[in-house]
């Protein structure tokens, strides 16, 4: 590509984001401006337009509507009180014990629904009225829901593990990228509570009472049959019962049941349901249909070639290179959204880790690892902006004990990158 026409692509692109254009017009625009300049190479105009569609044009795709669906079903169904309360039940005596339910929630919520975003708003929506009544700052409260909503993306089922596997070009397949998110969620998680458990002891954070054993079977079998979706989706797709698609769909079906025989959902709540999903869904689609066409013309020009030959060329060690894609990414995910990244810039480092003997299915943990923190930070941040709403403060006040916890997230980060075994152990155990 002409250096004028990068400078057009990334310019644009850039300037509209500035501008606060949303991040699928910014992608479809820039991307379309530098095409007119290399209209002599290309058909015409009509090339983004088939881009576009072949981008979406994959059954893998079909699972993300269904993911979505069965997400907002739980959402409404009642399942978070649920999950919440086992939670309670397990850690509530500990010092600080408040927020490691907090954070269990959290994993347990984002992992069923699929959704930091919905595990944000379900958990944080309970959760910070009941720390703020036993002394916990409402700043604090928040920064705990926001990172550890992010557990959820990590932990399957993912709808971005998912696209990652698309856009990987069928490298990394689904089951094996569910299947390694296991430990590098639970890890993230864990982390979070270690630094949870130092600042309540330093703070004296109150601790609850021990629940009995009764009660916490109690808990337990009324959120059991939520939990069993995971074990369902996921033991499925990895046994070769039925693909990632066909379980979304099984995940809607089961989700729909459950929220039916729980109470909290009737038939008369399905049509706005629907209508959110769906709605949701396509903001989602349109994303990958522009991303899918940047990340043609990158692929098109040989820009992924030209960024790979650099940094092999630049850099001779690879534990310095996987520094500088972890910094690049980290930098991406404060401005750009995760989906569109995920679609955009696989092409451009998959190549690179690869040839220094990164496997796909770890590149793709470590690269949705860093969006995840870019999720937290300003100025793009939609989990950030989310469990502000949500705890009812302002950003700028849950910025400064946000602080640690984004650390954490960066320990665990460079964790995941140069131990391999945290990833892959689970897919070499399972053969996949």
């Amino acid at each position: 590509m002409e250096v004028i026409s990068i400078i057009v692509l990334f310019a644009s692109f850039f300037t509209l984001l500035m501008l606060k254009v949303p991040v699928a017009y910014s992608i479809g625009i820039s991307t379309t401006l530098s095409l007119l300049l290399n209209i002599d190479k290309l058909p015409g105009l009509t090339t983004i337009a088939q881009r576009m569609t072949t981008g979406i044009d994959s059954f893998a795709l079909l699972a993300i509507p269904f993911f979505v669906l069965a997400g907002e079903i739980m959402k409404r169904g009642g399942i978070a009180n649920r999950l919440i309360n086992f939670a309670k039940s397990l850690v509530a005596s500990l010092p600080g014990g408040l927020a490691y339910v907090n954070v269990l929630a959290s994993m347990l919520f984002g992992a069923i629904s699929g959704s930091a975003i919905a595990a944000t708003s379900a958990i944080g929506s309970i959760m910070t009225d009941r720390m703020e009544d036993e002394g916990y700052p409402r700043e604090f409260s928040a920064s705990v829901n926001i990172t550890s909503a992010t557990t959820g993306l990590l932990i399957p089922p993912s709808n971005i593990l998912i696209v990652y596997a698309l856009a990987s070009g069928g490298t990394a397949s689904v089951a094996a990228l569910f299947i390694a998110g296991y430990l590098p969620g639970i890890l993230l998680g864990l982390a979070i509570m270690a630094y949870i458990a130092f600042v309540a002891i330093t703070r004296k954070f109150a601790k609850g009472t021990r629940a009995p054993i009764s009660l916490i079977w109690t808990y337990f079998r009324k959120a059991f049959f939520s939990l069993l979706l995971l074990v369902i989706v996921v033991g499925g797709i990895v046994a070769g019962v039925f693909t990632a698609t066909e379980a979304s769909a099984i995940a809607v079906l089961y989700a729909a049941v459950l929220a039916l025989v729980y109470g909290d959902v009737s038939t008369k709540d399905f049509p706005d349901i629907l209508l959110t999903s769906a709605k949701t869904t396509a903001v989602v689609m349109f994303l990958i249909c522009t991303s899918m066409a940047m990340s043609w013309l990158f692929s098109f020009e040989g820009i992924p070639e030209l960024i790979s030959g650099f940094l092999l060329e630049q850099f001779s060690n690879k534990i310095v290179i996987f520094l500088v894609i972890n910094i690049v990414l980290l930098i991406i995910g404060t401005f750009m959204d995760m989906t569109p990244a995920v679609l955009i810039f696989t092409p451009i480092f998959l190549p690179v880790v690869v040839a220094l003997g990164m496997d796909p299915v770890h590149f793709g943990i470590v690269l949705v690892l860093n969006l995840c923190i870019g999720l937290c930070t300003p100025p793009v941040g939609t989990i950030l902006f989310v469990g502000s709403g949500v705890a009812n403060v302002s950003v700028t006040q849950v910025v400064k004990p946000l602080l640690p916890f984004l650390l954490i997230m960066i320990i665990v980060l460079l964790l995941i990158t140069y131990i391999p075994a945290i990833s892959m152990y689970l897919p070499g155990l399972f053969d996949l």
